[in-house]
């Protein structure tokens, strides 16, 4: 009997290890591999994507607005999981989405009282914040992350972010569904930004994933891409291909693409392209 208990309890534990089990990063130098789709990348990409460098040294162009923006409160079935401070809070339709994934998978592990307190900015929206705050508390319009649609203020209903469940699950897990958090506490030196458990950037996988296995913040990030020019990323099994492409003195570039490719410029000089099959 005892060593049936004994079976059960030890079976019951590997069940909990294998679900709970966080997902497996693999980043190393790529072999040579030819793609069989050759595209045209130009130069005035460098300036849309999901991971532009939005900060006091590069304002957000009009080309790196998400275009598909959508009111929250107006599409109910993104906020069965998580509640609005106001009604005419926006963001990107894609960033909601997968956001709307992470706040179910939070759910089930019984973190369920998050709250979005800010989303997309117009830029006249952030002039009038940057006009009533001060250059202490806010940033002049085109500078702030928020006027690009790939950001987002989260807090939890219950108390404040940095000691709620709500923020600890998400500086655990945000990466998995392509978010990071962007201005960690110990990296302010690098971002210009004092800390904030609150402000969550949509990256997109793979890329979220390195930042946080790497323990980098968006500019450490896109200083190593550039860096290293070319990665290998598995992922649970998942591959992907991540090259980067300084466009500094040319005009257009052509490159070899999986069947599934993501282009993001990094607002200053360069592109990276994201192949997987």
């Amino acid at each position: 009997m005892k060593r049936a208990i004994l079976a059960i309890l030890i079976l019951a534990l590997f069940i909990a290890k294998y679900i709970h089990s966080e997902p497996e990063i693999d980043i190393r130098e790529p072999n040579e591999k030819v793609y069989g789709s050759t595209i045209a990348i130009e130069k005035d990409q460098i300036y849309s994507g999901y991971l532009l460098l939005i900060n006091k040294d590069y304002p957000v162009q009009e080309s790196g607005i998400m275009t598909d923006i959508i009111n929250l409160s107006e599409n109910a079935f993104l906020t069965q999981a998580y509640g609005v401070l106001e009604s005419d809070i926006r963001l990107s339709e894609q960033v909601a989405n997968e956001f709307s994934k992470m706040m179910k998978a939070a759910e089930k592990d019984g973190i369920d009282h998050f709250m979005i307190n800010s989303g997309f900015r117009a830029f006249d929206e952030q002039n009038q914040l940057y006009l009533k705050m001060g250059a202490e508390y806010a940033l002049p319009a085109g500078y702030s992350e928020h006027n690009a649609g790939l950001s987002l203020d989260v807090g939890s209903s219950e108390m404040k972010m940095e000691k709620a469940p709500e923020g600890k699950w998400m500086e655990k897990n945000a990466w998995k569904y392509g978010f990071i958090l962007r201005y960690p506490k110990e990296k302010s030196g690098i971002t210009g930004i004092q800390y904030e458990p609150w402000h969550f950037r949509y990256v997109g996988l793979p890329h979220s994933a390195i930042i946080h296995q790497e323990n980098f913040v968006l500019e450490q990030y896109l200083e190593y891409l550039k860096k290293k020019k070319n990665l290998l990323v598995r992922i649970d099994g998942e591959e992907y291909d991540i090259s980067y492409y300084d466009l500094t003195d040319q005009s257009s570039i052509e490159v070899q693409v999986g069947s599934m490719y993501e282009i993001s410029g990094d607002n200053k000089n360069g592109v990276i392209v994201t192949s997987w099959e």
